[in-house]
């Protein structure tokens, strides 16, 4: 049953043939469709206080071209309002968090660049960056120190592997051909994580200021009348043990810590722990190849071997996220194998019109100044 604790919950780091840095076109995607929410979000935030210096923090930051786009892009947003406003920039804190595993060199050879960048576009050299290594599910900031909060594609991953799915034989996360067991325990488990991350996150951040989280979801709030896709990397491993090279109990034992929730479930825990008032909560679609997609799948005479370049993009993606967790359990020397087998699966599985989509979940939060205990801020 075991898959990993945090020392394998990281992205391939940038000096890895299947680098993170690479292959994270998928998350930029998601990152782009949630830009408008964040904008109206730092907007509303940044005309109710205006403060001198604003804080504000990237959880599961990872590392690559990913990292600084947010942080742009709030800088951006607020640099727009003090020009229409004629009123002076504030300085900004910017503090970039994930796991003490996570490719922080890269992320920090990448500074210069991005404040080179924001000097030539804006004018400004007022915005410095740091780095905090640990997971956002323990304390990582001083009381009442952010004004915003973003995390993008990282909080579907769990503090661990939820207790009790050791019967989810040949699948490797919830399924259709999971016991119901397998999907209560999931559930439980992101329930009480979510609600550690919120109860974390109140402390950290000052009354009214803002949060916007972005991460895997499902859009059906019956877990087992879902596709997860995940499906495909249990086939791949099973087509593995026929061939020999991987043992049938090691599948058996293995899964994902993560959990794909919907909506009425992320509305329903961030009611209930009370801490935040929730602004917009929206559950949208991303092509999960989206670098061939648009352009291709329009066309009615597909052949396979486009279907194929899909399939390697996707499996990449994937590798560049779950590798570490594989050759954890596995091995390394399965993980070529098991992603060019992959690889073909997909293809397949695109072929015959799945897969084509991966649902995602964004909520824009307010901490309240009250929180429901009755106690301020």
């Amino acid at each position: 049953m075991a898959v990993a604790g945090a020392k394998v919950l990281c992205m391939n780091a940038a000096d890895h043939e299947i680098s993170y840095a690479n292959n994270s076109l998928f998350q930029k995607t998601v990152i782009s469709k949630v830009t408008p929410i964040i904008e109206e979000s730092v907007t509303d935030m940044f005309r109710e206080m205006s403060p001198p210096c604003v804080k504000m923090a990237d959880l599961g930051c990872s590392s690559g071209p990913n990292t600084f786009h947010t942080i742009s892009q709030v800088i951006h947003t607020i640099h727009g309002i003090c020009k229409r406003q004629q009123s002076e920039l504030p300085e900004f804190e910017v503090l970039l968090n994930d796991l003490p595993q996570n490719d922080f060199n890269s992320v920090f050879k990448s500074v210069p660049d991005f404040i080179e960048r924001l000097e030539k576009e804006k004018g400004y050299m007022g915005c410095y960056v740091g780095g905090v290594a640990g997971s956002f599910y323990d304390r990582l900031f001083p009381t009442r120190s952010l004004h915003f909060v973003n995390s993008s594609y990282a909080l579907h991953w769990l503090t661990k592997l939820p207790v009790g799915v050791e019967n989810n034989k040949g699948n490797v996360y919830m399924a259709r051909s999971s016991p119901p067991n397998v999907f209560k325990a999931y559930a439980d488990q992101f329930q009480r994580d979510l609600t550690k991350f919120l109860s974390l996150r109140s402390k950290e951040i000052i009354p009214q200021g803002r949060m916007v989280l972005a991460f895997m979801a499902r859009k059906n709030a019956d877990p087992s009348n879902e596709y997860y896709g995940w499906e495909l990397v249990a086939k791949s491993l099973v087509d593995l043990v026929a061939q020999g090279v991987v043992k049938e109990e090691d599948v058996d034992s293995f899964n994902l810590p993560l959990y794909t929730p919907c909506k009425e479930e992320m509305a329903e825990i961030v009611e209930r722990e009370g801490s935040f008032e929730i602004n917009n909560l929206q559950v949208f679609e991303v092509d999960t190849d989206p670098l061939n997609a648009d352009e291709k799948l329009c066309k009615k005479d597909l052949g396979f071997q486009i279907y194929m370049q899909m399939g390697k993009n996707i499996a990449n993606t994937i590798r560049a996220v779950i590798e570490p967790m594989i050759c954890s359990h596995f091995g390394e020397a399965v993980s070529d194998r098991l992603f060019i087998r992959l690889a073909t699966n997909v293809a397949e599985a695109l072929s015959k019109g799945m897969l084509r989509k991966r649902v995602n979940i964004v909520v824009s939060l307010t901490k309240k100044s009250l929180i429901h205990k009755g106690i301020d801020g």
